[in-house]
């Protein structure tokens, strides 16, 4: 067998430098496409400063804590109410951002974790769909910062809009007229409904929750004329 030229050495290293650079690249190419197929970015949101991402996996991520909600495939109407929710906790988390407060703890993590449980009729089930969207567990990292960082916005939101509601004995006795005490003859029929001072405690708290809803909505509507958000995949 003759020996190689030094061309012919040349030219057939080149070639199979060539085929290794296409398949790489093709092993690349099918990398993307199947990230960009799980993990596309559906919107962002940006204050001008900070953009926040909204991937597919966050919507199905956000589906799975919601338990009665299909998740192989999920519904688009299911979808786009995750992503109405998600855009409205990712202003609050830009807004968060301008009050820096104490990370949570474990112990407030493991408490919202309970929370989400006890709304599944068992823990596996739970943890059947945690599995379904990609998490190992409950102790999975990316499931693990995904409830850190909605502790903290509720923490936030706490802090924002609660903290510094204050009622008077005046609301709180035209809150349990018009509302509470209606209410509670129509749960309870022949129920004598209780006095406002023994149910002061309860009124009160659905006061400021109402107070509540109203404040966030009206910071909502605000933020969304202030705030950038760009939808960039149907879903």
């Amino acid at each position: 067998m003759r020996s190689e030229s030094k061309t012919e050495l040349v030219n057939r290293v080149l070639n199979e430098l060539r085929v290794a650079v296409v398949a790489i690249l093709f092993l690349a190419a099918i990398e993307v496409s199947a990230q960009n197929v799980v993990d596309k970015t559906v919107a962002t949101v940006s204050d001008g400063i900070r953009t926040e991402l909204i991937t597919y996996s966050d919507l199905r991520w956000h589906l799975a804590v919601k338990n009665g909600v299909p998740l192989s495939p999920p519904r688009s109407e299911d979808l786009n109410l995750a992503l109405t929710e998600l855009i409205d906790l990712r202003i609050f988390a830009l807004e968060a951002e301008r009050i820096p407060r104490p990370t949570p703890s474990k112990e407030e993590i493991d408490a919202e974790i309970k929370r989400i449980l006890d709304r599944f009729p068992t823990s596996a089930e739970f943890i059947r769909r945690l599995q379904t969207v990609g998490f190992e567990s409950i102790t999975d990292e990316n499931f693990q910062r995904m409830m850190r960082k909605r502790v903290a916005i509720e923490k936030f939101i706490d802090f924002r809009f609660r903290s510094f509601i204050v009622n008077t004995s005046q609301e709180e006795t035209r809150y349990y007229n018009d509302v509470w005490a209606p209410n509670f003859r129509i749960k309870y029929p022949g129920v004598d409904v209780p006095p406002l001072e023994k149910a002061r405690q309860v009124v009160d708290k659905l006061l400021t929750d109402s107070k509540v809803v109203s404040i966030i909505e009206a910071f909502l509507d605000d933020s969304k004329r202030r705030i950038e958000i760009v939808i960039l995949k149907p879903v």
